[in-house]
């Protein structure tokens, strides 16, 4: 069987949604997904994305931990975190949509009000805000408002889609960088990144 076909896509993720999941329709283990992965990343006809840092993956990898911890919760399965550009963390969030009964607390604009009240303007100008799935355009907003300069994500909003599938949760397919491009000055965006983690923290939840 042929694998997906490379697109060329502003955000490098839609190319990868179709193999995220198996031919039964599950979730594939993420060595699996990491391996189909980086054989779509390196077609010919797709752009690459730039390596992440050391630093990067392991505050991306906090991100996607805090997730499980909001689906361990009862929320949706989306964390958040800020951190410094010494790698430390300033705040972090998780998604508390059900617990909290409020359909706009997603993590990211948790994490935003949270670090608005409790951190300076300077440290969140020089932030770089890492999260588990890219934000929606409702959070990309706020980190816009907030002046927080860069983005990294790991699982794309389009990778989301074909997660969610047939449920009835809606999800808003607007790239990040499609609403931060209509600003200035300029939001850096990251991402899709660590695929396999990434997925792997929805698997089963949406059905």
């Amino acid at each position: 069987m042929a694998p997906p076909t490379v697109g060329t896509d502003t955000t490098g993720s839609l190319r990868i949604a179709a193999a995220l999941c198996g031919r039964d329709g599950q979730l594939i283990g993420p060595g699996s997904v990491d391996h189909l992965i980086e054989r779509l990343l390196t077609h010919k006809n797709g752009p690459t994305l730039t390596p992440l840092s050391p630093q990067d993956e392991r505050l991306l990898a906090a991100a996607i931990d805090l997730a499980q911890q909001s689906r361990d919760h009862g929320n949706h399965p989306f964390g958040a975190l800020l951190a410094s550009p010494s790698g430390e963390v300033l705040c972090q969030a998780e998604n508390t949509v059900v617990t909290q009964n409020d359909i706009t607390n997603h993590a990211e604009l948790n994490l935003v009000s949270k670090a608005c009240r409790t951190l300076t303007v300077e440290q969140l100008a020089t932030g770089t805000l890492y999260t588990s799935t890219e934000p929606c355009a409702m959070c990309c907003g706020a980190i816009y408002w907030s002046r927080i300069p860069r983005v990294v994500y790991a699982l794309g909003e389009d990778e989301l889609a074909v997660l969610v599938g047939g449920s009835s949760e809606l999800v808003l397919q607007l790239p990040s960088r499609q609403v931060f491009a209509a600003g200035s000055p300029k939001v850096e965006v990251s991402g899709p990144h660590l695929h396999g983690a990434g997925a792997a923290v929805h698997k089963d939840f949406w059905t």
